[in-house]
């Protein structure tokens, strides 16, 4: 129980069980992750040793196809903190890569936000299934230690990421009540949405997003999946129009309008709820379905600034090749803050930092830096939160300089602090992270093309234009023909071969460098 403060006994029996079952794969929790709160351990412990074997297995397969195919560079696995790492590194705590799959895109995103002078960013992703809505602040996305997988807690950090169940497979059904929901049960790839004719009758977003003309049922996925509306529409009217005693078109209407209010809650999980205003920070559109969505998700938030990178369907892939090597450490000490002595933290520091120095130099790092952190709380409180610190303080014991960086983290968060009130501050853990800053590959940039974008004008269709509640002829532009520095008045369609872009009437978009399309809201009229 108490093996965070000394695992001689807890060692002791993963060496009895090794020698007696040598097959077994052993997870010993003060490897894993050696802190107070004995359930949060147990549980990561379960959840390495039960994916261990998983991970173990794939990465061996893995490695022996590579080195077959004559592969000679290296491979990096990516992990839930949004760092990478080795395969011997994941391997031993294969925990740690648990909910690595959306969390390479904040990294992406915050670099697409930087190109247009952006410290801050939100991220959102809407693919087939969830919708992913995550924060980037300063250039480093929030992270946390509070994860959840199937009920079991996992203590280990990984980046703070809410997800709900909306996606391009949402199905739209009406509940006892009489009312229209989207999700959270999907429809999936297969059969899918009722307009891939792979069998599906039950109306999915996508299914909405055809009938609403958002989608050119011809060139979907790049011509490569026909799309059939006569399916869409007979599952529109039989499970929602003719339930709500409405038109196919205002069925499809509402399944837009409450998917999309689903998505804006999804954003303010990450935002209002933490103290934050979503108007202040520009919104990253990630995922095959996100763009279509986008603007009117950012309407109801008032976010006045949106991108949509030019590889917004495969962003995580695009963050896998920008993030750095990355190992976390953490250390449980408990105590009030004002009793330590600088050198018990300072020794803590030194320990993990040298820890995780060791492993990025294996890894091949050149350029590290060691970022630490404490776990931090008023005396009497349960939970703590984490206060990054400088090292610096810590080392000349100015105690002062942490606490207050508690307080404006206290407040921020909850509204409120004790410092006036003189609450004395419990210190729970110490956090080191140490990053290996690997080089950035130069993303290709576009040829410049003027503000005149009529070269990629496609035509025209009918679309339901939200912000003006009625179908309109809407101009249609090839994406993949845009240059840099064409500007397109909403309400727009940009059609690329992995996602559609909807410009609806309150943005108008430009196209940047780097050939994202930034979009930005009109001014709105006070009259």
């Amino acid at each position: 129980m108490h093996s965070y403060a000394d695992d001689k006994h807890e060692q002791a029996v993963a060496e009895v069980v090794r020698a007696e079952l040598p097959e077994a794969w052993v997870s010993v929790s003060s490897e894993v992750l050696p802190t107070i709160r004995f359930y949060e351990r147990v549980s990561t412990t379960v959840l390495n040793a039960y994916v261990g074997p998983v991970l173990r297995d794939y990465l061996a397969n893995l490695t022996n196809r590579l080195a077959d195919t004559g592969f000679d560079g290296i491979l990096l696995i990516m992990q839930s903190n949004g760092g990478v790492a080795l395969p011997e590194v994941v391997r031993a705590r294969p925990a740690t890569t648990l909910l690595s799959g959306p969390a390479a895109g904040p990294r992406a995103a915050s670099n697409y936000a930087s190109q247009l002078g952006h410290e801050d960013c939100l991220l959102v992703d809407m693919g087939g299934t969830s919708f992913d809505a995550s924060l980037v602040r300063s250039g480093s996305a929030a992270l946390s230690s509070e994860g959840e997988i199937d009920r079991l807690r996992i203590a280990l950090p990984m980046l703070e990421i809410a997800t709900i169940g909306a996606g391009g497979g949402s199905v739209g059904w009406i509940d006892a009540g009489g009312l229209l929901r989207m999700g959270p049960e999907s429809a999936g790839a297969l059969p899918g949405p009722a307009c891939y004719g792979r069998g599906g009758t039950r109306p999915a977003c996508t299914d909405a997003d055809l009938v609403l003309g958002y989608l050119d049922p011809a060139a979907f996925a790049g011509g490569s999946l026909p799309l059939d509306e006569d399916k869409a529409r007979a599952a529109i009217k039989q499970h929602v129009a003719d339930p709500l005693g409405s038109s196919v078109e205002e069925a499809a209407a509402g399944m837009y309008a409450v998917i999309n209010t689903n998505m804006a809650y999804g954003v303010r999980e990450i935002t209002i709820k933490r103290g934050l205003d979503p108007r202040e920070f520009p919104m990253v559109v990630a995922g095959g379905a996100g763009a279509l969505h986008a603007c009117a998700i950012a309407s109801e938030l008032e976010i006045p600034t949106l991108i949509v990178p030019r590889t917004a369907s495969t962003l995580c892939a695009t963050g896998m090749l920008l993030s750095d090597l990355q190992h976390d450490f953490v250390r449980s000490c408990m105590g009030p803050l004002a009793s330590f002595e600088p050198s018990i933290l300072t020794g803590l520091v030194e320990q993990m930092a040298t820890e995780g120095g060791r492993q990025l130099v294996l890894e091949g790092a050149e350029r590290i830096e060691h970022q630490v952190s404490l776990d931090l709380r008023y005396l009497k409180q349960y939970h703590e939160v984490t206060v990054p610190v400088d090292s610096a303080a810590i080392a000349q014991g100015d105690m002062e300089a942490v606490a207050t960086a508690f307080h404006a983290v206290h407040d921020r968060l909850y509204g409120y602090n004790l410092q006036d009130a003189g609450t004395g501050l419990e210190l729970i853990n110490v956090r080191v992270r140490s990053v290996g800053h690997t080089e950035r590959p130069t993303l290709p940039q576009l040829a410049d093309g003027g503000p005149d974008a009529s070269g990629a004008l496609k035509g025209s269709r009918q679309a339901w234009v939200p912000d003006r509640e009625s179908f309109e002829e809407v101009t249609v532009y090839d994406g993949h023909a845009l240059l840099a520095g064409n500007e397109i008045a909403g309400p727009a369609l940009i059609e690329r071969t992995d996602t559609t872009i909807f410009v609806t009437a309150s943005y108008d978009a430009t196209v940047d460098a780097l050939g994202s399309i930034v979009l930005q809201a009109r001014e709105r009229d006070n009259d």
